[in-house]
């Protein structure tokens, strides 16, 4: 099986051309296979390109432990630089379908090739059903936006964590077809993620798990932020994950519309229009190209 290694911001997949590789017959599997840092390809998932009836590509996301997901931002992003640097369709504005519906790219392209790209990733959802997000007591209307959430973290974590890192227990959920916590803190660099972050994607009151994410301001213009993802642990940067932050400032009066996010893995910049759709631009790279043996 043919494969392309790619990264947006860090976030590395490895990307299956199935408009030319038969579709695997376990995703699934083949997906934790790949992803294996030491004995595998390595990344943070397999995501294919295929052939749709709706759009120029499918993309099909699967994370490292296997699971499917409805949407990547970075992957996307990767989708959409794959089918125009491979020929698979020549428009600078192509549309990629995913577990979230049709997207929408514009693709800046360097030499005959996509350098960056901007997506328009939608509305986000902040129904708590549709999150979803299940909290006793709390209505649809309301949304879970700066809640109390003491209650739903650990104690039982490293001494003194959370006065080490300034946590404001505070917790901001947001979709953007997939499922995102906020919390804000004085230091993410500081904050235990592989612990805190494993407790919360499992926690009862998210019944499809969720997203972890940690972001410090730094101006109403520019984040830090590191993130937890479920199903692939701590990767270096998470796209929809990004856009849910940048919701998030603005919903929670701490960040403008206009939102510069600074990742492990790179920067990308996130705009909510008045359209209420989230816009992110970002980096789109191959890495190499290679032959996977499915002995």
């Amino acid at each position: 099986m043919r494969f392309t290694k790619m990264h947006g911001a860090g976030n590395d997949y490895v990307y299956v051309n199935c408009f030319e590789e038969s579709m695997p017959e376990d995703p699934a599997e083949l997906a934790r296979r790949v992803s294996d840092r030491h004995f595998g390809i390595g990344g943070d998932g397999l995501i294919l390109i295929c052939p749709s009836t709706a759009a120029d590509a499918r993309m099909r996301m699967f994370n490292a432990d296997g699971s499917e997901a409805e949407m990547c931002g970075n992957g996307a992003r990767c989708v959409a630089k794959y089918v125009y640097d491979h020929g698979l369709c020549r428009s600078k504005t192509p549309r990629i379908e995913t577990g979230n519906g049709v997207l929408d790219f514009e693709l800046e392209i360097v030499d005959e090739k996509v350098r960056r790209v901007r997506v328009d990733m939608g509305i986000p959802v902040l129904d708590p059903s549709e999150i979803p997000v299940e909290i006793p007591g709390l209505s649809c209307a309301e949304g879970v936006l700066d809640f109390p959430a003491q209650a739903y973290i650990p104690t039982d974590g490293p001494a003194g964590w959370m006065e080490h890192c300034g946590w404001d227990p505070r917790m901001t959920c947001v979709s953007m077809g997939n499922p995102h916590a906020i919390f804000y803190c004085r230091s993410v660099e500081a904050i235990p993620l592989e612990w805190l972050g494993a407790f919360v994607e499992q926690h009862p009151i998210f019944p499809k798990r969720i997203n972890v994410h940690v972001v410090q301001i730094e101006s109403p213009g520019e984040v830090t932020m590191r993130t937890w993802e479920r199903g692939s642990g701590t990767t270096l940067a998470c796209g929809t994950g990004a856009c849910a932050v940048c919701v998030a400032g603005v919903l929670t009066d701490r960040t403008q519309r206009d939102v510069l996010a600074h990742l492990p893995g790179g920067d990308l910049e996130l705009r909510w229009d008045a359209d209420k759709h989230v816009y992110m631009t970002g980096e789109a790279v191959e890495v190499f190209r290679g032959e996977w043996d499915e002995a």
